[in-house]
């Protein structure tokens, strides 16, 4: 598992996503090493524990949820639905504010355990290209042509 994400990688992993059948053990194994940056450092806790569990046990739906409780505690599903054979499901910061009041994240797929991390995976994609640095940055460099000049008048 990496432990910095690598925003270039998202986009192909929700692609990968998006043209998939069915779930699959590499597939979440996948999602896992390129798109989660908690679990490594929660190491063998009884959350991650959990986690393996579900994926030996081939509870996709689960182990997306739990996945998604682990690397996303601020986000929450605000809605799941099954119209004309797809899932659509959709996370939110505020699951409490009106639709037109906050932006979801809303992925679709045919397999649940897909749509949602598929959504998993854009909100991954949209907090790396948020995400700050604790420091502040430098000034940038100054133009090499240009020169100080002193201006005082001492009289």
């Amino acid at each position: 598992m990496t432990a910095a994400l690598r925003p270039h990688d998202l986009p192909s992993l929700g692609d990968r996503l998006r043209n998939a059948q069915v779930m699959t053990r590499p597939l979440m194994r996948e999602v896992i090493d390129n798109a989660c940056r908690r679990i490594p450092s929660l190491g063998r806790s009884e959350r991650t524990a959990r986690l393996v569990h579900l994926i030996d046990a081939g509870a996709w739906t689960d182990a997306a949820l739990a996945l998604m409780e682990l690397e996303l505690p601020l986000w929450q599903v605000r809605r799941i639905a099954y119209d004309e054979g797809e899932w659509h499901c959709a996370l939110s910061r505020e699951r409490e504010l009106p639709d037109w009041l906050e932006a979801a994240v809303e992925e679709c797929h045919g397999d649940l355990a897909i749509a949602l991390l598929s959504a998993f995976v854009e909100v991954r994609a949209l907090t790396a290209e948020a995400s700050r640095p604790s420091v502040p940055n430098l000034r940038p460099a100054t133009d090499p042509l240009y020169e100080p000049a002193a201006c005082e008048n001492f009289r």
